[in-house]
Order: structure tokens, then sequence, then C-alpha cells
């Protein structure tokens, strides 16, 4: 290594027999060998390889481009044993021609990036003068002594020698153009030191760290690749530090300028309050200034640093004046958005449609915001108002919005009012077909009360027919609500189609408006079935009551006891389970599902039929909140919901079922006056002697029989058997109150029909003339049948006689 032109390569063609390209003298002094040139040598053992360098310090490579000739240098010292660094001899205690820097920089990044070796640096003094080498070595030492101890070191070699890294040998050689004899000879001696390098106490030095020849080429490779990944070879020239502080320097000068500047600071505190006319071009100029400033102070500096510090103190100010540019675009958009408001009021006032009012209206100030944006940008900035500017559509539709919303209730409100005066609900629809037709005044007055009148009349022609439907629930009940839903809302399209003729509407609008009809029709039955629905027990429990208390023929049961109480409860708790089935889900569309058999499984089969074991062992399938394949959205009652409703159902309906049976029971009780088979038997054996006796004796017949006419009198007077129907206790008591009095007006009524026979008076019912008992059994008859006659048609008067006489007993 050495400068540019200084005899490299013919000193290594004469001492290693190579064949490097030589300057040709004649032709001029200049740059022979570009790159790194390498060579084997002839004659020498072992192999041995040389390098030519790029000469340093040429006028082609130009101060500013180094980094090659740091890169090739540390290069050199990374793969080679030994180095020939090539000088002029009045070179010899010079800085810059003595390559100094140039080995200052190799040695400190040597150190840092490679593991620590043994070189030999051999000086070789070119075109010796007088001066006696013994002189000139001590300078050459001192001179690379002094660089090793400027040298900053890692922590590890702070106290390492220069003779632990390397190995330095000075050489001196005549002129090859002067002496070129007396040249050769001093080389070929020179070139006996190489034989053997390698040995002990050769020239090649420290052999630690040493490469198999193998692998030299992948070695050389990576080293080169560290070499040109670092960057503290790679160092800036001195105009260009220079210029790189001083323009740091010139920027920051001008950016406070700028931030004292006066009319930019009056600028910023009045676009804080209000809009500043003509905002961007002042500004533009205030910047445009500052940086003028900076090109007039910085114009004789590097170019390439002069431009990257002018565009970084063009980003600081611009950074600097955002705020207020974003201040100035907010308050155009509010200054825009209240005008807008004062504008499309004052369009709808004066009659002005108002899809075409909101429309022209909006275009309108958006263009206008767009131009005051434009008055408003900075010509030293690219900023995109878009996010300001869609900020004010959406306050501008949102107001619009509002607007309509407000006119809507107003419109509302009057059909409300006129509603409640015809005694008619305004539906739902109303509310939304009237959408479209604010957006044309000049043609929804004659419309609105039109479209008011189809809602109403839908409603009124579903809501009643579906709850008649759903009331008397069955395996037609949907089908028929669907049927009845379709030819309605048909019938209603119809009208309203026409009606929506007049509005001069495109096809879409209209379609979305029938369309919002039909979902109003459905959204009538739903709501109605849901109302249904939270009446459902009601229902059941009133089914129930009309099956169980009424026969086929509607007419009241009479428990007589031959009616089947448990095939009755059965029957009209299966009728209300399928109006709970019915009511379970909206059926609107025609699909089947399987509620009605999963109640029946859970509720009815499933609990009549399954033991106690299957039932703790099987699932049950109502413990969900959905059934299958029914939407949540379509679910009126949810099967745990179902379950919760039968359970009270059967509590609430078992005590009519109680009564029944109970009063079934009383029925029989008083139907039934013959005693036990038993008893019979019983009397016939233990009375035969008194069964005798009356034989014998015919007088005791007489008297049993007219005692029994009494008895029979009293049995129907008193009503025993009604009494009796009610309980044994209840029928005592009662019993007990009327016994005396009907006793009395027995008498009564006896002697009253005994002195009428005495005076001669007309019977009611002619008989043979009786002064007595005694006689015929017909006169006991008659009389008898008169008497039991009278006492029947007495009946009344003892009953309603019966209390005071009761009270007269008290």
């Amino acid at each position: 290594m050495g400068p540019q032109s200084s005899g490299k390569s013919t000193l290594l063609n004469h001492l290693f027999f190579t064949n490097f390209r030589e300057m040709d003298a004649y032709k001029g002094r200049s740059q022979t060998t570009k790159g790194i040139w390498m060579a084997q040598c002839d004659g020498i053992e072992p192999c041995t390889l040389v390098m030519d360098l790029e000469g340093t310090d040429g006028r082609e490579q130009g101060e500013d481009d180094t980094a090659f000739e740091k890169q090739s240098a540390l290069f050199a010292l990374a793969v080679s044993d030994i180095v020939l660094i090539n000088m002029w001899c009045h070179d010899i205690g010079r800085e810059q021609a003595a390559n100094k820097p140039l080995l200052k920089t190799v040695f400190q990044v040597m150190m840092r990036l490679f593991s620590p070796r043994k070189t030999t640096l051999m000086f070789v003094i070119r075109d010796k003068t007088r001066t006696p080498l013994e002189n000139l070595e001590p300078v050459l030492r001192e001179d690379i002594q002094k660089i090793w101890d400027s040298v900053p070191k890692p922590q590890a070699y702070k106290e390492t020698p220069l003779s632990d890294f390397f190995n330095v040998e000075v050489v001196a050689l005549s002129s090859y153009e002067e002496k070129e004899e007396q040249f050769k000879e001093q080389v070929a001696s020179l070139r006996h030191r190489f034989f053997h390098s390698i040995a002990p106490g050769g020239l090649a030095g420290d052999r630690r760290a040493v490469v198999p020849a193998s692998g030299f080429s992948f070695s050389a490779q990576e080293i080169w690749k560290i070499i040109k990944e670092n960057k503290d070879l790679d160092l800036p020239a001195h105009k260009v530090m220079v210029a790189t502080v001083r323009c740091e320097e010139i920027a920051h000068e001008k950016y406070a300028s700028f931030t004292e500047n006066e009319e930019w600071c009056q600028l910023k505190e009045a676009v804080q309050s209000h809009p500043v006319q003509g905002f961007g071009r002042k500004l533009t100029s205030i910047l445009n200034s500052c940086l003028s400033e900076y090109d007039a102070d910085a114009t004789f500096f590097d170019d390439g640093v002069r431009s990257t510090k002018r565009k970084q103190l063009e980003e600081k100010l611009l950074q600097l004046v955002q705020e207020a540019y974003q201040s100035m675009l907010g308050h155009i958009r509010s200054r825009t958005l209240e005008i807008f408001k004062e504008a499309f009021d004052k369009a709808l006032k004066g009659g002005k449609g108002f899809a075409v009012a909101a429309q022209d209206c909006t275009e309108f100030f958006m263009s206008h915001f767009n131009e005051e944006c434009a008055d408003a940008v900075i010509g030293q900035a690219n900023w995109d108002p878009s996010r300001i500017r869609d900020k004010l559509k959406r306050d501008v539709d949102a107001h619009i919005a509002e607007v309509r919303s407000a006119k809507l209730a107003e419109v509302t409100t009057l059909y409300e009012a006129r509603s409640l005066r015809t005694s008619s609900p305004p539906p739902y629809f109303f509310v939304v077909c009237c959408d479209y037709a604010f957006f044309e005044p000049r043609v929804y007055r004659k419309q609105l009360l039109y479209l008011h009148k189809v809602g109403t009349k839908l409603n009124e022609a579903l809501a009643g027919p579906v709850e008649a439907l759903l009331d008397g629930a069955g395996d037609d009940t949907w089908p028929a609500i669907r049927k009845l839903l379709q030819r309605e809302t048909e019938t209603g399209v119809l009208g309203f189609s026409t009606a929506l003729s007049d509005f001069e509407m495109d096809e879409q609008a209209r379609d979305n408006m029938v369309s919002r009809l039909k979902d109003y029709a459905q959204g009538v039955v739903e709501a109605k079935a849901k109302e249904e629905a939270g009446r459902v027990l009601i229902r059941m429990k009133d089914r129930f009551s009309t099956l169980f208390s009424h026969d086929s023929d509607s007419m009241p049961r009479v428990w007589t006891g031959k009616e089947d109480i448990r095939a009755i409860t059965k029957t009209a708790r299966s009728a209300s389970l399928k109006l709970l089935s019915v009511m379970a889900a909206i059926r609107l569309e025609d699909e089947g599902d399987s509620i009605e058999k999963t109640l029946a499984l859970a509720l009815v089969d499933g609990k009549s039929g399954a033991s106690t074991s299957e039932r703790s062992t099987s699932v049950d399938p109502l413990a969900s909140s959905t059934w299958d394949e029914v939407p949540a959205l379509k679910t009126l009652i949810t099967p745990v919901q179902c379950k919760s409703l039968w359970r009270q159902f059967k509590s609430e309906t078992e005590y009519t079922v109680t009564q029944a049976i109970a009063a079934q029971e009383a029925s029989r009780r008083s139907n039934n006056w013959l005693p036990p088979p038993w008893a019979i038997v019983a009397l016939v054996v233990l009375g035969f002697n008194e069964f005798m006796t009356f034989l014998r004796n015919p007088l005791y017949l007489g008297v049993i029989f007219v005692s029994f006419l009494l008895l029979k009198a009293l049995w129907v007077q008193m009503d025993i058997s009604g009494e009796f129907r009610n309980g044994a206790i209840p029928g005592l008591l009662s019993l007990s109150t009327k016994f005396l009095p009907t006793v009395m007006n027995l008498l009564r009524r006896l002697a009253e029909q005994g002195q009428r026979q005495a005076n001669g008076e007309p019977q009611g019912n002619p008989a043979p003339a009786s002064n007595s008992f005694s006689g015929s059994p017909d006169d006991h008859s008659a009389v008898s049948s008169s008497a039991s006659s009278n006492m029947t048609s007495s009946e009344n008067v003892a009953e309603y006689s019966s209390p005071s006489i009761h009270d007269k007993t008290k």
C-alpha cells in the first residue's frame, strides 16, 4: 500500500516476478491500479499470494472519496501476514503524504473488529537520498509509535504495546529511474527475505489464527463484508462536516426568528378567535421570507447538506403552524354550518320542497367550504382538508335529519289529534309512510289522510279477526291467519299503490314503501299474537271451564254419578294444551314444527305413562329456552314458560275437578236409599217373628200404613233428600229447624180438611165420605192421597213460613 504513482506495482513485479500493470511515465502521472489485484509469487516457497492495492491520495478520487482507501488498507492488514508500505524518502516526517491519518483510522477499527494477530509492517523507502538509513528508521518508528499511542483502544488493549500487534521493518531502495541496476540488486537481496517467510524467525511473524488455504476465499469474503458494513470508515469530508454544523446553526436561528416574528404572532392570536381573511396567503409569505433568509445565509455551503437542513427547517416550521391552520379550518366549518342552517330554514319557509332545498343548500355550501379552504391553503404544505370536509358533511346531514324528524313529529301530532276526534288511533305505519311525503309538501297534504286511512283500515281488518282466531285456537288457526294476512295485505297494497301514484316517486321508493306496508301488516299480526300470548293462562282456564262444565249441547252438566270425570278432565286439558301449543310461536310461514307433540309428550303423555324411574333418567324436553325449528324472534312462549304455565293451570283447575267429584259422590249417596244386601238379609232373618205377628193381627198393618202416609207427607214437605244433598250435618241442622213448623202445619191442614168434611164442603178430589180413619182400605187411601196432595200444594207456604216460625220457636 502507498500513495498513487509511487511505484508500488513496479516494486512488486521485480520483487515477486508478478505481472501487475505499471504506469507509463511517458504518458503522464495518473491512476493505474484500480481496486485490489492479486497474484501468485513466482519461485518463492511456500506458496505466497501478493496483493496490489489501489493508490491513496489520488486526484481521481478527490478529497471526499476516501472510504475505499480505508477499507482496502484495513482489508490488507486483516488478511496479510506482511504489509509493504511504499513511501518516498522526502515524505518522511510529513502527515498526509506518509499516510498517518489512514494508518490511525485503520489501527482503531482493526482492534475493534478483529481479534489481535501480529502483522509485519515493512516500510519501503523509495529513492533513498544521502540521509543514512540509520537516521531515517528512528523517525519512522517514532511516528508509528505516536500513531499507536493516540489511537483509542478497547479496554482489553489499553496497555498493550505496539510490538504485540505489529513487527516494524524498514528497508531503503535506490531510485528505479536513476539507479536501475542498483535498484534491481537491492530488490533481489530483499527477495531472499521472503523465502520460507513462515518459518520461525521469518518475515511472516505470528501465525496465530492462521486460515487454511481451502478456507482463504471464504475468510476473505467475510472480512470484506464486515469492513463494508462498518460506518467508521466512511467519514465525511471536512467541508461536509463544516456545512452540517453551520447549516444547523443557521436553521436554528431562522426558526427562532420565525417564532418571534410579529406578523406571525398576530396572525396566530387572531386565528384562535375568528377566521382570518387571506390566512393562507399571509402565512405562505411569512414562511417564504424565513426560508429565503436561510437560503441566503447557507448559499456557500455544500448543496446536499444545505438542502437537507432546509427541508428539516421547513418541516419544523410547518409543524409549528399546523395548529393555526387547523383552527382556521374549524372556524370555516362552523361558519359554513351556521349559514347553511339559516339558508335551509329560509328555503323551507319559502315553500321550497324539502328534498330540493336540502340538495341545493348542501351542494352550494359544500362548494363554499371548498373555496374557503382554498383561501387558507399554505403553499409549502400539502395538507388535505378532507377530514374537516367530511365532518361538515356529517353535521349537515345530521341537521337535515333533525329537521325532518321535527316535521314528522308535527304531522304525527296533527293526525293523532284528528284520530282522537274520530275515535280511530293512528297506526305506526302512518308515521313511516310520511317519510317521503315531507320532501314534496305540495302534494303530501292531500295524500297523508288517505295513507292514514289505509293503515287504520288494515289495522282494524287484522287485529279483531286475529284475536278471534287465536281465541278459538285449533289445527287450522295459523293457516287461517296466514290466509287472512295475505288477503288483507293485497287489498291494502292495491289501494296504497293508487295513493302513491300522485307522489311522482321513483320505482325503488315506491317498492320500499309498499314493503313497509307489508311489514306493518305482519307487525299487526305479530303484536296481536304477543298480546294474546300474555293472556294465554286466562284463555286456557276459560276453555277448560267451558268443556268441563258443559256437555256437547252446551248445556250445564249435572253430576248424577254416571259421568266419566277422568275422561272429561283429559279432554278439557287436551283442548287447553292445544291452545297453549298454538300460542307458543308465530307461524306466518308455512313451516312445520313439533311444539304440540313436545308439549303433549312432556305434560300429558309423559307424566301419565312414564314411571318414576324413567322420568328421572330421561331428559326433560321443556328444559330449554328455545323451540326446535323455531327462530327465537318467532317464539312467544318458551318451553320453560310453557311448563310453568301448565303447572299453574293445573293447580288452578284442580279445585273444579275436586268439586265435580264431590258433587258426583253426593248425588250417588242421595239416590241410593236401599240398605246393603247384607242388611236386607239381616232384617229378614231377625225380623221374622215380627213379620209373623203382623200377619196374625192385620190391624198393625193399618197403623203402619197410616204412619207411612204421615211420614211420606213429612218427607215431601221437608224435602229431606234435598237437604241431605249438601251433607249429613248441614241436612240435620236444617231439618231440626224445619221439623216442628212442618208438623204443626201438617196437623193444621188435616184439621181444616176434617172440618170441611164435617160441614159438607166439596173436595178438590171427590172421594167417598168418611168421618173416621177406620173403614175400608179404599177410604184410607183416599184420605192419605188427599192429605198428601194438600201437603204438597202447601210446600211453598211451609218453606216461606218456616223461618218466621223458627224465629218464634227461638
